[in-house]
């Protein structure tokens, strides 16, 4: 049995409106969760309609009672983390433990200049993102006031209060072997795969088990899922008319790493994750108004891969 949940791109036109809608449709509809980026806007313009994503994810605590949901991720490079560890730890019980908390470093050039945020060059954007990480989790994993003392932050007897009384998993997005692995390893009880196919999955899920053992946590420790994008068709000559608007065939899309076909194709793609052994998928649905298009697609895979 696998997860399936989706994921949306916040950036790319979400407001109040279509929030509510996919919300609503994400929890009827019986997908796990649903996940959204956190972006001020896209890399390349125009700019669109981007919902400020705490606050959105606040009103989505309040207004579902079943499905998960996070960021896909919050960059620590605009998101000072012993702030998203108060609103998360908040935002964890306000949920009854729903929220999975996906950080990550920043990578985005155009936001960052554009709204006065310091990106900094690869390497030290990955420091600070370690030093982000040992501030959350002593935050959100320490009921007495913690010291901390790294390049980036300081803390001097900080307490996040009150304590979450819900759990609150911590999410580490991205393929890189060097830094982002390692780091998930140490920190992370989930790690998302980024539009990797089924056999690099295997690959870098064969690595984290090396990196677990080497900081003595239990290869069960860590969850293992993926974010692709998925382009579905409910026929044949469905898919072909989505296909039309790529600029690759369904084949070169796949082995890019994204999930494409109709149902069947799917879900046997989604199988192969399993195998992979990825507990959950996570669909990234780019028209925010085709809720007519993802009724269809969970009502032609959901039973079958949740079998």
């Amino acid at each position: 049995m696998t997860e399936v949940a989706i994921m949306i791109e916040g950036q790319n036109g979400l407001n109040w409106p279509r929030w509510q809608r996919i919300a609503k449709a994400v929890e009827d509809l019986g997908f796990v969760g649903l996940f959204r980026s956190d972006h001020f806007t896209n890399p390349n313009p125009p700019d669109m309609d981007s919902l400020e994503l705490w606050v959105s994810l606040t009103w989505l605590a309040s207004h579902t009672k079943r499905i998960e949901f996070g960021p896909i991720v919050s960059p620590v490079s605009f998101r000072q983390p012993t702030m998203t560890a108060r609103m998360a730890a908040a935002l964890a019980d306000l949920s009854e433990g729903r929220l999975i908390l996906g950080v990550g470093a920043g990578w985005q050039e155009r936001e960052h200049t554009n709204y006065s945020w310091d990106l900094l060059p690869t390497r030290q954007r990955l420091d600070r993102f370690e030093e982000a990480l040992q501030v959350i989790t002593a935050l959100l994993h320490n009921e007495h006031p913690t010291d901390f003392s790294g390049t980036y932050y300081k803390l001097h007897d900080a307490i996040v209060l009150p304590h979450p009384t819900h759990p609150l998993p911590i999410l580490i997005g991205g393929n890189g072997p060097e830094r982002t692995l390692p780091l998930a390893a140490r920190f992370a009880d989930e790690w998302n795969g980024v539009g990797i196919t089924a056999a690099r999955a295997a690959e870098l899920n064969k690595r984290l088990d090396e990196l677990l053992t080497a900081n003595h946590r239990e290869k069960s420790a860590l969850k293992r899922s993926l974010m692709t994008r998925v382009v579905f068709g409910r026929d044949d000559a469905d898919l072909a008319r989505v296909l039309s608007s790529e600029q690759q065939t369904a084949d070169e899309l796949k082995a890019s790493g994204l999930i494409v076909g109709t149902p069947a194709a799917i879900v046997d793609q989604i199988g192969k994750m399993a195998e992979a052994g990825m507990y959950r998928v996570m669909l990234q649905w780019l028209d925010l108004d085709d809720l007519d298009g993802l009724e269809a697609m969970a009502k032609s895979i959901l039973p079958q891969v949740s079998k």
